[in-house]
């Protein structure tokens, strides 16, 4: 290294892209530091995918209340406090939170409080004050939640995801305005503990970068739990009152609505955190709010890369810590992969049922005229989803006719996101569905719904 760098390599930004890209770094010999203005972890951790899980955990509980009932149990529910849950969810957040800052300890990664700015490819300022120079530099700031105008976050009656993490009371009842993952992920947690729920979706289904027959699953079992969901349709104007907020509505056919809740939360995507971080003294270009990268992140400025959020690529905290990983093994010589496949990436939504998927969903097959064909599988042929009573949702393999190669898959149902990467793993190492239809399944598993789903592909499938 040369001595007028303080590091090989600087990160700035400490979330699931650059403190895992800065470990990486580290355990491959590199002098390297991490510079985060808030909390290490990023929003994963803080105020995102962490505590979501934790509160979607405590629903489940809370849900399960209802079977106890069914066995004659009575449950005094009078001194239900959510600010205990709430808590619970903060608890995994501070406890993996320092688990991020032992880690980067453990492996001699220096971190600096503030806010880093690029001054030229190779030096980065703090809160306007400090410089550190270093031989490369990754951009891993990340996203926030996306305002749209008339819509904007108030904190009270106007939400933003990171409001909605933060409240320590329920409202009575809220509008969901975005049918995403984050929307369905909110109306499941919400809906768990009482909270009249509507979701509103300009699209014409939930989860509209999902399978249509896990959007279809999705939306009857959410119908069930009567929270109201509005497809198909935009929402014009919101007035704010005293005692809450009215929405007015149009459907596709140009019928108008108004509603009416305690509180609207607005989850119409993320936006990306690249203002003032210096690209532009840097000479980096951006394209639509992203940074443009070449096949290893590397951005127009030399030694400097950019992963995660602010890059066009899937906005997944797992996409963000293998970009991380790429960048730190290119820059050490290991002679990584390129960019990561889109086709190889799981999605995970963990409403309930839950749905995940990987590769091409079966609308996308039909709009680009690829050949394929599908077999599906119910969960309710497989005995443990009876067993357990959660038998709604289907495996769906999508492959080509020919070759026989898996091209897609989705699932909807319970313990969707944990079984779907048997078969991500099948089609990574270029597995056939006949491989799986042929390896032996532990009986009673949800994992038998992959098996059966692939004997399908052959047209032998036992339980159906």
């Amino acid at each position: 290294m040369a001595n007028s760098y303080d590091y090989d390599l600087l990160v700035i930004g400490g979330g699931p892209g650059g403190y895992v890209g800065a470990i990486r770094a580290s355990q491959l010999g590199l002098k390297t530091c991490v510079v985060e203005k808030d909390r290490l972890g990023g929003v994963c951790l803080n105020i995102g995918c962490i505590p979501s899980k934790a509160l979607i955990h405590q629903a489940e509980i809370f849900n399960g209340l209802k079977e106890l009932e069914k066995m004659g149990v009575k449950v005094d529910l009078s001194s239900f406090d959510y600010r205990n849950v709430y808590l619970k969810s903060r608890k995994a957040a501070d406890m993996l939170s320092k688990g991020v800052t032992y880690l980067l300890r453990k492996n001699k990664i220096d971190v600096v409080s503030g806010k880093g700015r690029l001054l030229r490819p190779d030096s980065v300022e703090i809160d306007g004050k400090e410089r550190i120079r270093a031989k490369n530099i990754i951009v891993a700031t990340g996203s926030r939640p996306r305002e749209i105008k008339g819509f904007e976050f108030d904190g009270d009656k106007v939400l933003s995801s990171n409001d909605a993490l933060l409240m320590e009371e329920l409202p009575e009842s809220i509008i969901i305005l975005g049918g995403g993952f984050i929307g369905v992920e909110f109306a499941h947690i919400l809906s768990s503990f009482g909270v009249e729920v509507t979701i509103v979706e300009l699209l014409d289904r939930l989860l509209p970068l999902e399978d249509e027959d896990s959007s279809s699953v999705l939306v009857r079992a959410f119908k069930r739990k009567r929270i109201n969901v509005l497809t198909s349709t935009k929402a014009k104007a919101l007035k704010k009152g005293k005692d809450g907020i009215k929405l007015f509505v149009e459907d596709s056919k140009g019928n108008e609505k108004e509603l009416e809740a305690e509180k609207i939360l607005v989850v119409v995507g993320r936006a990306t955190n690249i203002e003032d971080i210096g690209l532009e003294d840097a000479g980096i270009r951006v394209d639509r709010g992203f940074v443009l990268v070449g096949d290893y992140y590397q951005t127009d400025a030399p030694g400097v890369y950019a992963i995660g959020d602010v890059v066009p690529t899937p906005q997944l905290a797992h996409v963000a810590s293998k970009e991380g990983e790429i960048v730190a093994e290119y820059i050490a010589g290991k002679n990584p992969l390129k960019k990561v496949d889109p086709m190889l990436v799981p999605s995970a939504v963990y409403c309930e049922p839950q749905v995940a998927s990987f590769g091409y969903k079966e609308y996308q097959l039909k709009e680009n005229g690829i050949k394929y064909e599908k077999a599906m599988f119910p969960y309710r042929g497989v005995g443990k989803s009876v067993a357990v009573e959660k038998s709604d949702g289907h495996v769906k393999i999508l492959f080509n006719p020919d070759t026989r190669e898996i091209l897609g898959a989705s699932i909807v149902g319970t313990d969707a996101t944990e079984i779907i990467h048997e078969l991500l793993l099948a089609k990574k190492a270029k597995l056939l569905p006949s491989d799986i239809a042929e390896m032996i399944h532990a009986h009673p598993t949800i994992s038998e719904a992959i098996m059966e789903s692939a004997r399908a592909t052959e047209g032998w499938a036992i339980h159906i």
